[in-house]
């Protein structure tokens, strides 16, 4: 996609992209061949190769979590104009097959972490477990398939609190947190149980996910009935690797079909996204997409065949019930997000996959929070990723934002 997103087929369409720019696709053709996949990236940290390029100041952190996992943390503490004193921190945090360099493709105008660093903000930038910098654990190595037991409950309970804990203890402040589709699921969840509250100052909750029952995308919602990340998980592939051979076998199988437009599924997929500029598509596919998990991509088909935010769900009530005491997954209560926690919550009339309908059920289920508290926008030409990628976000979306940091 272009943006983090949140759910098993998003896999397939950033595995398409890669495929899109390098290649003229014929929707027609039986011919399709995904055979040639872009090569891994340079061993150089994102603070080399993006951030300092650009002419920012930039330091490479590490967190460890508590279940082991050797996370990759970047800050940018100043904008080009120099450093201002006592600046609020910000967390960003990437959707899924994303990493930190998604909050920079664009030019230093038109990206969101080189904007907030010049509007004095101290910057992180946070990597999850499985993407390329983000790849260390104390006791497990990678190739090993016991390094991919995990889904995003793993990002609520380890992640999430391990890297906002460590911003926090940097700087003795506590921070604002901008997320953006599966980085909005994972807040979602974690302040749902009271989590990190103590850390947070606001949230801005880009192209919102907590449900995915309404998604407009009908690829999306024929790959997780059809469960096929199931299948691969039961084949032995524990990393969900979007370059990697099963992921361009679904995609040949996929674009045989001449249903399905395989010259634009960017736009099958995320929605007409109004604003994103093609040549940066390049610069994109240097960087993504990237691994996740398997049982990751598992969760979130069950959720859109579910209808729920729930935890994972081992499949019968026995195991559920190993793991969680009682015979169905816990759930995620979304009414639970403590009434007081600014929110800003920024959303498209385009978005195929944060769907306005499953938004609105979001809405709901917050309308008792603090009305002061809330402040959500609306844009009905956006998509998913014209939030991250949008020539004309800054005054549309982070402008805005910015406004609402400073109220809090």
């Amino acid at each position: 996609m272009a943006s983090t997103i949140t759910h098993t087929v998003l896999a397939v369409l950033l595995c398409v992209l890669a495929v899109v720019a390098r290649t003229n696709l014929d929707k027609q053709s039986s011919d399709f061949n995904l055979s040639k996949i872009l090569p891994l990236f340079d061993e150089d940290g994102i603070c080399n190769l993006v951030v300092e390029k650009q002419g920012y100041v930039c330091q490479e952190h590490k967190v460890i979590t508590k279940d082991g996992y050797i996370l990759s943390l970047q800050r940018i503490p100043e904008g080009r104009a120099g450093k201002a004193a006592n600046k609020i921190p910000v967390l960003l945090q990437h959707g899924l097959l994303m990493d930190a360099v998604s909050w920079m493709i664009n030019s230093p105008d038109e990206s969101l972490a080189f904007i907030l660093a010049d509007n004095g903000f101290d910057v992180w930038l946070a990597n999850t477990r499985g993407t390329n910098y983000s790849r260390g654990h104390t006791s497990v190595d990678p190739n090993d398939p016991s390094y991919w037991d995990w889904s995003w409950d793993e990002l609520v309970a380890y992640d999430l609190p391990a890297t906002v804990q460590y911003v926090h203890d940097q700087t003795g402040q506590k921070l604002h947190y901008v997320g953006h589709s599966l980085g909005t699921l994972i807040a979602f969840a974690a302040f749902s149980q009271e989590k990190l509250l103590n850390s947070i100052r606001s949230a801005a909750l880009l192209s919102p996910i907590a449900y995915l029952a309404q998604m407009s995308s009908f690829l999306a919602k024929t790959a997780a009935d059809a469960f096929i990340a199931e299948d691969l998980y039961w084949l032995g592939i524990k990393e969900f690797a979007p370059r990697g051979e099963a992921a361009v076998k679904l995609l040949e199988d996929i674009c045989k079909n001449p249903e399905n437009n395989c010259s634009d599924l960017m736009t099958s997929f995320t929605g007409p996204n109004c604003c994103v500029n093609s040549s940066k598509t390049n610069d994109f596919l240097d960087h993504e997409p990237q691994s996740t998990a398997t049982k990751n991509m598992i969760h979130l088909a069950q959720m859109i065949r579910q209808g729920t935010i729930a935890m994972y769900d081992y499949g019968s009530a026995d195991e559920n019930n190993k793991h969680y005491g009682q015979p169905t997954p816990p759930v995620y209560n979304m009414s639970s997000i403590p009434k007081n926690l600014p929110l800003f919550l920024s959303y498209g009339g385009q978005d195929y996959l944060s769907d306005v309908d499953d938004v609105k059920t979001l809405l709901n289920a917050l309308k008792d929070h603090d009305a002061d508290k809330l402040l959500t926008q609306y844009r009905e030409d956006y998509a998913h990723a014209d939030f991250v990628f949008g020539e004309n976000a800054k005054q549309v979306v982070y402008d805005p934002l910015m406004a609402f940091f400073m109220l809090q």
